[in-house]
């Protein structure tokens, strides 16, 4: 099974029958964060995120399957359920997680319309990472760096563990 990340608060998701994407909010749960140790804003998606107001602006723009005559009505998105979500762990509020390949529903199309184009989350590097880096590699890559500087043991640095 490959790796899939986890779906934040933030994500960015779009509709296939919409004109442009929208960020998710999580409004399930004030509990749950991922990669953010001082539990501010990185909020794990769950399959809770249902509803209204589920996102920022709440609209993908025009709906495709709603036709005006030479326009369409705009779009206010209701998700009434995802799919594609990790089963394995259920919250306290009695969502599961959300991935980056989750899809939902709407009422309008009734079939997975709504996918996640980007996750939210962030990579960020540690000097584990550099730890782990070939040398050889990285001073072709970028020769002004001194990989083996950045190695060596720096007081008071705080490690980042990325999953």
């Amino acid at each position: 099974m490959s790796q899939k990340y986890v779906v934040i608060q933030s994500a960015m998701c779009k509709c296939q029958f919409g004109d442009f994407p929208d960020k998710l909010k999580v409004l399930s749960h004030q509990k749950y964060y991922a990669n953010d140790p001082q539990g501010s804003n990185k909020l794990i998606a769950t399959t809770m995120e249902l509803g209204g107001a589920t996102f920022e602006k709440n609209t993908f723009g025009q709906c495709k399957l709603q036709p005006t005559g030479s326009s369409f009505k705009p779009c206010q998105i209701v998700i009434t359920k995802w799919d594609g979500f990790y089963e394995n762990v259920e919250f306290s509020n009695g969502g599961k997680i959300l991935l980056e390949d989750s899809k939902a529903t709407c009422p309008i199309s009734g079939s997975p319309c709504i996918s996640i184009i980007n996750h939210g989350q962030t990579a960020a590097g540690s000097s584990s990472d550099s730890g782990n880096a070939d040398t050889d590699t990285q001073q072709q890559i970028n020769p002004i760096v001194n990989i083996n500087s950045i190695n060596q043991e720096q007081p008071n640095e705080e490690e980042i563990i990325i999953t």
